[in-house]
């Protein structure tokens, strides 16, 4: 927690105040439940489409809305997109698993159980590696990855804060319902809030990659829950903890662990004690609140679903699915940091935009220089794109024409001014770099004499000045340096033009 200023959290005579000295005494211990709606075609169980949005109730059949006679087929598809998520994080795949029924009621579960996996989920561990901002690296072990189905929506008329009142209805939308699910399950490896939102954020992008999900929080397609406990520092057993709901970004998320986390060191060190419960997350007040008491498994009374058959995957499916997998953005995260040497701000731009990340690979693997060429795509290109509102990848500049325009800078047969020029014609016209070079005249002289000559017109014609900078007055070389640039229509190498200068104007 990253709290410099003490932090009152009540307003009672027992007001326990949180300098940073208290938050240090105390470690928080984070385990996350992330709910990810897969990217299929129909439903989990069904044919009705998986789509956000539409008029409610519209999207629905006999069988995800439980009326009676109705029997669940399993989705391959989202059987298949499991299976390619387990893989990417290094989980291991059982050749048998099976679906159980959990039960429990809610207004928006039209069958009064949900169809889940249990205790022989689709795939067992792994690991997810992440990064932060400050370039530090962390990962947190998965306990599993379970397929499920999604609930319906309900909606609460006459609600502020998403708590029931008096006054408030509610209304439900089986639109979602029978949508298929993946909950990533963590080990409580995580012990900060900027952990838990860069293990999401990492979470987020690989399922992006894979194609296995639009990972939307917006739209309900990401939701995580947070299990949020404290112990002293140093201490090996877990505290009790909290599990924190109704976060629906990752703001929400960062704010949400660091406001739990303070209320659960103000109670312990007021005397009281952290009881296992489920609190929501309350938006505007910044504070969570109690909710119900946690449920354990037994609560929901797991038992195989009898209309389901058990999953049987082979190891040839597996061995499938393993050849599909593309580099995980993480491992794409690394490749640029370790081996090209791109800051973690412009390796994480690159990252979080796959599409520009393949282009900006495309155009390493032709100018075999990443430094430069990450320059260029992350600066005036990205401006160029901005402005016209079109992405990179669609533009008129290929990989190759910027890979030869970095060769052009590296090797100093254009200047800066020139390759910006040339990448704006790039842009508007497309073609060669080389080509639009010739074209327009914009080669650098580089030849030593050639611009020796014009360092020799422009002392000449600004004698005071180099009075000047002979009595001392340094910063009058850029004026020089410029002079000699305008003279050469842009034209000259400037730091030859800048190192011929200091050489005669030491010399007299």
């Amino acid at each position: 927690m990253s709290t410099t200023n003490p932090v009152i959290l009540s307003s009672s005579k027992d007001d326990v105040v949180l300098t940073p000295e208290l938050l240090a005494k105390y470690e928080p211990v984070i385990g996350i439940e992330c709910h990810v709606e897969l990217k299929t075609v129909s439903k989990m169980f069904c044919g009705c489409p998986n789509a956000f949005g539409g008029e409610p109730n519209t999207k629905v059949c006999p069988v995800c809305l439980a009326l009676p006679g109705a029997l669940p087929v399993p989705n391959a598809a989202a059987i298949e997109h499991m299976i390619r998520a387990g893989l990417a994080f290094g989980a291991t795949i059982p050749p048998h698993s099976k679906f159980d029924r959990k039960n429990y009621f809610y207004p928006d579960m039209p069958k009064n159980y949900q169809i889940s996996q249990y205790d022989m989920p689709l795939t067992v561990g792994g690991v997810v590696r992440y990064w932060l901002d400050d370039g530090r690296r962390g990962e947190c072990r998965l306990t599993r990855i379970h397929l499920e189905e999604d609930t319906g929506k309900s909606t609460h008329v006459g609600s502020t804060d998403g708590r029931l009142a008096a006054s408030t209805s509610s209304l439900v939308d089986f639109n979602r319902a029978g949508v298929p699910l993946m909950e990533c399950v963590s080990e409580p490896d995580i012990r900060s809030a900027d952990e838990a939102v860069a293990y999401l954020e990492t979470l987020a992008r690989t399922f992006r990659e894979l194609g296995v999900s639009d990972v939307k929080m917006e739209e309900g397609s990401l939701r995580c829950d947070a299990n949020v406990s404290i112990r002293l520092r140093g201490a090996t057993e877990y505290g009790t903890k909290a599990e924190i709901k109704n976060m629906n970004s990752f703001r929400s998320v960062r704010r949400a662990i660091e406001s739990e986390i303070a209320r659960q060191i103000q109670v312990v060190e007021s005397g009281g004690r952290v009881i296992q419960e489920t609190r929501g997350w309350d938006e505007a007040a910044g504070t969570t609140h109690s909710q119900r008491s946690k449920e354990q498994a037994h609560d929901y009374r797991y038992f195989p679903d009898p209309d389901l058959v058990p999953i049987d995957v082979s190891a040839d499916d597996v061995a499938r699915v393993r050849a599909t997998l593309v580099e995980t953005p993480y491992e794409r995260y690394v490749r640029y940091v370790d081996t090209y040497g791109i800051d973690t701000k412009r390796a994480t731009q690159l990252v979080d935009d796959h599409v520009l990340a393949a282009w900006f690979d495309a155009a390493v693997a032709a100018s075999n220089n990443a430094l430069a060429t990450v320059a260029f795509v992350l600066g005036d290109l990205a401006r160029l794109a901005n402005e016209s509102g079109t992405h990179v990848a669609q533009g008129k500049v290929t990989p190759a024409a910027l890979a030869e325009l970095v060769g052009l800078t590296q090797s100093n047969a254009i200047n800066s001014k020139g390759a910006k020029q040339v990448l704006e014609t790039l842009w508007t016209d497309g073609g060669s770099a080389q080509a639009i070079v010739e074209r327009e005249g914009l080669a650098q002289v580089s030849d030593r004499g050639a611009v020796e000559a014009i360092v020799d017109e422009v002392l000449a014609a600004n004698p005071k000045v180099v009075d000047d900078y002979r009595a001392g007055k340094t910063n009058v070389l850029g004026f020089l340096t410029g002079a000699v640039m305008k003279a050469s229509r842009g034209k000259a190498n400037p730091a030859l033009a800048q190192d011929l200068l200091k050489e005669k104007l030491s010399s007299a």
